[in-house]
């Protein structure tokens, strides 16, 4: 099964890929690889989940606002490169969890992205190095914000 196959199994929606609010590129390709800016958790109606984890967010919604962050990625490589399926393998996520001080389970909130991913390309190819690191803040208060780097087919 490919990763266009995988992920219409899992019954998921993609939200719209989300244009520039400031002067950067969203994704580029170099050679072989495409990187990712800093996506948020952009909904279907194209409004973005919101809120501080351990205050206005618990841990589940913070995972299930990095699983929307990774959606949200999907539909940037749709949009602009044309089909998952051109991505050979997850290589760097870089997860940044907007949190209170005392919040310590970043890495759980971040799974939320890693595992959709896994579940698109499969295990061996959905699951690169990562980092998960907590944040004062986040734009417009979102609660998750990933970059990510793929090495394409």
């Amino acid at each position: 099964m490919n990763a266009e196959e995988r992920f219409n199994r899992l019954g998921l929606r993609l939200p719209p890929a989300p244009a520039p609010l400031g002067v950067y590129k969203p994704y580029l390709i170099d050679g072989k690889y495409l990187y990712l800016s800093g996506h948020g958790p952009v909904r279907e109606d194209k409004t973005l989940i919101i809120g501080r984890i351990g205050r206005e967010l618990d841990l589940e919604e913070g995972k299930l606002a990095a699983r929307q962050v990774g959606l949200t990625m999907l539909s940037t490589i749709c949009t602009h490169i044309g089909s998952l399926n051109k991505i050979k393998r997850v290589i760097k996520i870089l997860g940044m969890v907007n949190c209170t001080p005392d919040f310590e389970r970043h890495p759980y909130v971040i799974n939320g992205c890693s595992e959709l991913f896994a579940a698109v390309w499969g295990e061996e190819n959905g699951v690169g190095v990562r980092s998960a690191v907590g944040f004062g803040s986040l734009p417009d208060n979102i609660p998750v914000e990933i970059e990510a780097m793929f090495e394409l087919v």
